[in-house]
């Protein structure tokens, strides 16, 4: 059977991770007096008070993330937003009263952010956040720094934790984890290059994407919206950041686009999208030991994806 982290094990890994924020603040010259945790799921985020500055902390990693790819990961993600603040692009900002850069401190990896009050009488707006996010798409086409290629998709890891599942048929049965592998199968080759995706979807534009559901990530700031955590900003379509968003959303996103003179969300690259991120919940699954609420957020995706017929999300054959 599979071992969970205990409630008193989650505690002390937070707890370890603020002490290695407070402590690598100090060393880089902030005053630390009253540290405050803001937020504890997949990355501890604290506010190094009364220093205007916020550590990010990720704590809940798969198995197959090394320190190394991990802060290759956040240099990415803090070179993209400094350069998106001085386009003046609305964003959660790198602190300037840090290097920008990832910080390693007793086993772990960071990143220091601007402090920026949340206003938290606001509830978020989906349909708004979509269609904003096309401005995002605008504003990221003349980024110049290099990108991973699908890095949001992960390739590598999304191959371990199906392995890793193997491990623990208490988290997914071997049927289940038979059908992703096969999926997998024919999804990985196009997720896993940029020739080959550009051979299923010929005349799909590529480009900075944010990664991970900008519409879900935007920080309601007592000055207004602000883009937020670009932990898996990549090169890719646009279709990446609207995955499993569903029609209404999809909707809104084309709205903002046709308002910028982008060009429409394509119904074949949804579809591959879609199926890649179904693949990445299934492998996610691989995490609910290290963080075992996390279970009732997946679970349910989970049996949507098992309700849906066997697909790979290709309409047309690659190569």
């Amino acid at each position: 059977m599979t071992d969970f982290l205990t409630q008193e094990q989650l505690a002390r890994r937070t707890s370890d991770a603020v002490q290695a924020a407070v402590g690598a603040g100090r060393d880089l010259g902030l005053t630390v007096t009253e540290p405050r945790l803001l937020h504890d799921l997949f990355s501890v985020v604290v506010h190094l008070a009364p220093s205007p500055v916020v550590a990010r902390i990720p704590t809940v990693l798969p198995q197959s993330t090394s320190l190394e790819s991990l802060a290759a990961r956040q240099r990415a993600e803090l070179d993209v937003t400094r350069w998106l603040e001085e386009q003046g692009v609305p964003v959660l900002p790198p602190s300037p009263l840090v290097p920008r850069r990832p910080v390693q401190r007793d086993g772990f990896s960071m990143t220091f952010w601007q402090y920026v009050q949340e206003n938290r009488d606001k509830e978020p707006d989906y349909a708004v956040n979509s269609e904003s996010t096309a401005n995002l798409h605008a504003a990221l086409r003349d980024y110049p720094g290099k990108l991973t290629f699908l890095g949001a998709a992960d390739p590598h890891s999304l191959s371990a934790g199906l392995d890793q599942l193997e491990k623990s048929p208490d988290l997914i049965s071997p049927e289940d984890l038979d059908r992703a592998r096969r999926e997998w199968r024919v999804l990985e080759p196009v997720a896993g290059s940029r020739a080959e995706f550009e051979k299923a979807f010929p005349g799909i534009d590529l480009q900075p994407v944010h990664g991970d559901s900008p519409p879900a990530n935007i920080f309601a700031a007592m000055d207004g919206d602000r883009y937020a955590d670009f932990e898996l900003v990549s090169l890719g379509p646009v279709e990446w950041d609207l995955a499993a968003l569903g029609p209404e959303l999809e909707a809104s996103y084309n709205r903002g686009a046709r308002g910028n003179g982008q060009r429409e969300l394509d119904e074949d690259v949804l579809s591959f999208v879609n199926a890649v991120g179904a693949l990445r919940v299934i492998a996610t699954l691989e995490l609910v030991p290290k963080l075992p609420l996390l279970a009732q957020y997946l679970n349910p995706a989970v049996d949507q994806w098992r309700a849906t017929p066997f697909t790979t999300g290709l309409t047309r054959p690659a190569g």
